[in-house]
């Protein structure tokens, strides 16, 4: 089984895809981990030197952590260093060709739920079933700021309202990788829907 879930930031798809792969007893390939991974992999390294790299690199998945040449870096790969660099490696065409063919490859594997921005629509428009999950920018922005005030009492709704619609703009528009929705994809507009409720709705599709 082959589950697609695109949709824009802070719509929570992450943590949703996660809780539906844990519940259907599937894997749940984080796309966004694997880039990560990736960066971590090629921080020192010159873009001479990527394709060779990454000719010899390992990735996988277990027991929800992921491992990269066959070490656990789930946590290292979550440093703000990280966070940076992978933005902008996450544009390199062949960077994003490797992982998409690896993706892919998994996909084949084994039952799957990936989260993305173009999963249902470029890396396995073959799913079995397609979502892009949604709702309003305030509503994202608000549950975004919610999260963020617990790590930072600076931070504004407007000023993560303002990011947000930013990144909006930026996901649509970039030309490696956009965020984009399947013609076949389910909308789940959970703007005025609790978290259970997106699940229920979602897992209602899925026989």
């Amino acid at each position: 089984m082959k589950i697609a879930i695109d949709g824009p930031a802070g719509s929570g798809k992450s943590t949703i895809a996660k809780d539906i792969a844990k519940r259907l007893n599937i894997i749940y390939v984080d796309t966004g981990a694997m880039y990560r991974a990736i960066t971590l992999k090629l921080l020192d390294k010159k873009e001479n030197e990527y394709e060779d790299i990454l000719k010899e690199t390992k990735i996988e998945f277990k027991d929800g952590n992921i491992y990269l040449d066959d070490v656990d870096v789930s946590n290292k790969i979550r440093t703000n260093e990280i966070s940076k660099k992978t933005s902008e490696l996450s544009k390199n065409p062949m960077i994003r060709k490797y992982l998409v063919a690896l993706q892919q490859d998994m996909a084949k594997k084994e039952s799957v739920v990936m989260e993305g921005r173009d999963i249902a629509s470029v890396v396995i428009p073959d799913a079995d079933y397609k979502f892009f999950l949604t709702a309003t920018p305030e509503e994202r922005a608000k549950r975004r700021f919610l999260q963020l005030k617990e790590k930072d009492n600076s931070l504004t709704y407007e000023e993560v309202l303002k990011d947000l619609k930013i990144r909006d703009k930026n996901d649509t528009s970039r030309e490696v990788s956009p965020l984009t929705k399947a013609e076949d994809a389910i909308v789940i507009d959970s703007t005025d829907l609790d978290y259970e409720e997106t699940i229920s709705k979602i897992l209602s599709y899925i026989k």
